[in-house]
């Protein structure tokens, strides 16, 4: 398996941002191919040493690291990645990785 995290810092506006993304972003991501699962944290974010400086993550899941690269090409997800500059006002770090169990 390997995932996708979204980790999206502090917008300018959070009430703007939430609309946007459950009423927009997240319809339009989960028509991206090969997305098995899509997670969102909800609330506030914590660190070890107190709040994370993030808004909120998303999480999604593929069947390998193969059919996330074939995602993020395709015109889907091409979208997808182009849409983040509609509402991700504070920025977004995206990282991928191959899981496993252990």
């Amino acid at each position: 398996m390997a995932k996708v995290y979204a980790l999206y810092r502090p917008p300018t506006d959070a009430g703007a941002f939430d609309r946007y993304y459950f009423e927009r972003h997240v319809p339009l991501a989960k028509t991206i191919p090969g997305l098995r699962s899509y997670e969102v944290t909800r609330g506030p974010i914590a660190a070890l040493g107190g709040p994370a400086p993030y808004h909120l993550i998303a999480t999604l899941s593929f069947d390998s690291r193969a059919a996330v690269d074939a995602a993020l090409i395709s015109s889907q997800g091409q979208a997808t990645a182009g849409d983040l500059a509609n509402f991700a006002t504070g920025g977004v770090d995206i990282l991928i990785a191959d899981t496993g169990t252990v």
